[in-house]
């Protein structure tokens, strides 16, 4: 049989016994169900969350639209609560594993909102990060004074207490509302931190990312270690003068830049 024969011979086999590596699918397949449409949104959503918790969206002032109903499931839902016990038990963790000095030099920084006091209720009210912030409205709710604790914030920050850690709170809430913010923090459960730090006058206008780095370097010219670092935003944990690590807890409702 000469190549060409055994050559028709191959093809003809082929075309009538096997079947293709890889199917193409048919130009008039139609994705357009209702119920794949909702998944394809809710899969759209959670990859826009996971975006925001890597630091991967552009800066952005409200939620999508569309993700309004997800991000209200999230937060009221056990999953939240679930990502929440994850970072905390790992940064306790990484608290034990360190070698505290006894020299009194080792800081571990906390935010406030959304890290150690929750502000759920009030985002509730305003559709859970899809209105844009309104800094009046907001203060009214703080001044308030009845937000209560993130319990795996709260359970990390005795720990890190017990180890000898010294506590800073290091927050944007502004100092005239000092008063209001350490009964808030009592009443929730959290007692005996070393420093409260917030924004005075000369901080008026810089970002949360200049703001918190500046603080950390005083911090650290005044000799201290920030050994460890929890916050809900990126830029409570970014910029210069960084710790050894630092903890991201999910917080899908707002950015602060």
């Amino acid at each position: 049989m000469n190549f060409l024969s055994t050559f028709l011979l191959v093809c003809l086999i082929s075309t009538t016994l096997c079947v293709p590596i890889i199917e193409l699918p048919a130009e008039s397949v139609d994705n357009s169900i209702d119920d794949d449409d909702d998944d394809v949104q809710l899969l759209w959503c959670s990859g826009w969350r996971v975006a925001g918790e890597a630091n991967n969206l552009s800066p952005w002032n409200k939620i999508p639209e569309n993700c309004v109903d997800y991000v209200q499931d999230y937060m009221l839902s056990r999953s939240y609560e679930i990502d929440l016990d994850i970072v905390c038990d790992e940064a306790m963790e990484f608290a034990k594993s360190v070698v505290v000095g006894d020299d009194g030099l080792d800081v571990w920084v906390f935010d406030v909102d959304e890290t150690l006091l929750s502000n759920l209720p009030y985002y509730g009210q305003h559709g859970y990060g899809s209105e844009l912030f309104d800094n009046i409205q907001f203060d009214k709710w703080v001044l308030e004074g009845v937000a209560q604790a993130i319990k795996p914030s709260l359970k990390l920050y005795k720990e890190v207490q017990r180890l000898g850690f010294k506590i800073f709170l290091l927050t944007g809430r502004t100092e005239n509302k000092r008063e209001i913010t350490i009964n808030n923090l009592i009443m929730a459960g959290f007692e005996n931190w070393d420093r409260l730090i917030l924004r005075g006058e000369e901080d008026h206008g810089k970002t949360a990312v200049a703001f918190k780095s500046e603080k950390r370097k005083a911090i650290m010219d005044e000799g201290f270690r920030i050994i460890g670092n929890s916050g809900d935003q990126w830029s409570d944990l970014i910029g210069s003068h960084v710790s050894m690590r630092s903890f991201k807890l999910s917080n899908p409702m707002y950015f602060i830049s």
